[in-house]
């Protein structure tokens, strides 16, 4: 927990003794009340059309650092986490497909709304804008896979599936001009923004913001994580719109995220012929953990609950057990299908719970921050008929750095439809473990430029490249390859080089003759 401010423990209430459990409470309340006069003053800087709109936004904001203010120490007692029930997980491979009728998948899909979390940058791979307009196969965007995937199912079926893009104040305005490309596509795109929340001084517990000119200082602001999702999908009105369409589930997942495609299996298990008596509210997609996986959140049973365990939450004495593969088998996709009626019933009657995240910052000019945040699985635990599905792990190829970028552009998979599928010729299931060091490959631009094209890794398992390291056209990878320039030094590895596991290292350059 962070020390409460110096202004709220000195302010009007020294004669209570300062161990108390009442002098913390009083501090707590002060803190709180500061914040909310500085929101005030903060909303009194913009135009009175916009007030009433921030002025809810900003009410959701002072809950939630009220609640942060509340919390003390780790959010669950880890002696209190039970087995998970038999029937907690589903096995994929026990769905049955739908009846291969047109009609009967159709009315499936009328019934389905496909929800892009779009607020991300991206300026962790160097690149300006939203991260989903990065090419990332064939010159085609994430945002370009994910429209022409739902254009193919409607086309098919002859259904209309929406999607739904939450976008950030980051990436709001840069979404809207490129969503404009896709007018003459049969797929209606619907967009609507996340929250924009103060980040808070750690010093004062104050928002750093002098106004509300979110554009003028960016800095200040942040979007305060997918959990967000349920407030601001309600308040755009499009969660009473699609019930009222008759449309029954959602399915969420990060644009970044290559394998989250629609699943008609698991669509058949919530509203087709396969639909459960009991209903299922909320599902998790969970896939197996390996080594690459260990501080991704898992599923757990608590209070008789299934809920979602994230590594922020483990006491420190218990982090490795948290990691360790056998005991936590799964971990969370982020893949998640919802129902819509229960959702607006979980914000109607005001049970949606999620543990908040504080997330530390240091801006460029030094001060240190925190931010509040929440993760949309979290909210698991508020659902009633929560289950997870064990997936494939092709469902999940998220795009984070260019070693991912190395796996999807490659010969390991070709593009169908928009989807990525894994070339047959691979002679298992699981992707190679690729390592690119951060200095010479972190940015796209660079790491394409250090590639005449892309190697064949059909039968790589693990690659390793560090330092100044080129490749020339038709490379082949297979089994495990480390590549090593050591400072200094540069390795160009040949045009048709065929490297089997093999280390490498030294300094080796190619002239051009």
């Amino acid at each position: 927990m962070l020390d409460v401010p110096h202004e709220a423990k000195v302010r009007g209430h020294q004669r209570v003794p300062s161990d108390s459990k009442e002098f913390h409470e009083v501090t707590k309340r002060d803190a709180l009340r500061l914040l909310e006069n500085d929101v005030d003053r903060l909303l009194q800087t913009t135009e009175p059309a916009r007030r009433p709109a921030l002025q809810a936004e900003m009410n959701r904001f002072a809950e939630l650092f009220g609640r942060f203010l509340q919390e003390e120490g780790p959010s669950l007692d880890w002696n209190k986490i039970q087995k998970l029930p038999e029937n907690a997980v589903m096995n994929y491979s026990n769905l049955k497909s739908p009846k291969n009728e047109q009609n009967e998948i159709r009315n499936m899909l009328d019934k389905l709304v496909v929800i892009k979390l779009n607020g991300g940058l991206g300026t962790s791979m160097g690149c300006h804008g939203p991260k989903s307009v990065i090419p990332v196969r064939s010159d085609l965007t994430f945002l370009d896979l994910t429209v022409q995937q739902i254009e193919h199912l409607n086309k098919t079926y002859d259904a209309n599936v929406p999607l739904v893009l939450m976008n950030s104040f980051n990436t709001d305005e840069d979404t809207e001009k490129i969503v404009r490309k896709y007018k003459g596509f049969r797929v209606q795109i619907h967009t609507f923004n996340q929250s924009c929340f103060p980040r808070i001084s750690r010093e004062h517990f104050l928002p750093v913001a002098k106004d509300f000119d979110v554009e003028k200082d960016m800095e200040a602001w942040y979007p305060p994580g997918h959990g967000d999702f349920y407030d601001t999908f309600r308040n755009s009105g499009l969660l009473k719109r699609f019930i009222e369409e008759g449309r029954e589930y959602c399915f969420l997942s990060n644009i970044d995220n290559l394998g989250a495609t629609v699943d008609l299996n698991i669509l058949n298990k919530l509203v087709g012929e396969e639909r459960a008596s009991t209903p299922v509210d909320f599902v998790m997609e969970v896939t197996d953990k390996t080594r690459a996986d260990v501080k991704g959140g898992t599923l757990i049973q608590f209070e008789n609950k299934l809920r979602l365990l994230e590594i922020a939450q483990v006491p420190k004495e218990h982090v490795d057990d948290f990691k360790s593969v056998k005991t936590f088998k799964f971990f969370n996709t982020n893949n998640i299908w919802a129902n819509l009626a229960a959702i607006d019933r979980v914000l109607r009657e005001r049970t949606l719970n999620m543990e908040i995240i504080v997330n530390n910052k240091t801006l460029e000019n030094g001060t240190r921050v925190i931010q509040l945040e929440t993760a949309v699985g979290a909210a698991m635990k508020c659902f009633d008929g929560s289950v997870g599905i064990n997936v494939p792990r092709s469902r999940f190829l998220p795009v984070k750095k260019s070693s991912d970028l190395l796996l999807v552009m490659s010969n390991l998979y070709t593009l169908k439809n928009g989807s990525l599928v894994m070339s047959p010729q691979r002679m298992f299931p699981t992707t190679p473990l690729v390592k690119l060091g951060e200095n010479h490959f972190s940015k796209v631009k660079e790491f394409l430029g250090r590639f005449a094209n892309i190697p064949d890794i059909i039968e790589l398992d693990h690659l390793t490249v560090s330092g100044d390291v080129t490749f020339g056209r038709g490379v082949s990878l297979r089994g495990t390859v480390i590549i090593i320039a050591n400072h200094g030094d540069r390795i160009d590895i040949p045009a048709g080089a065929i490297l089997e596991n093999k280390i490498v290292s030294g300094n080796m350059r190619i002239l051009d003759h």
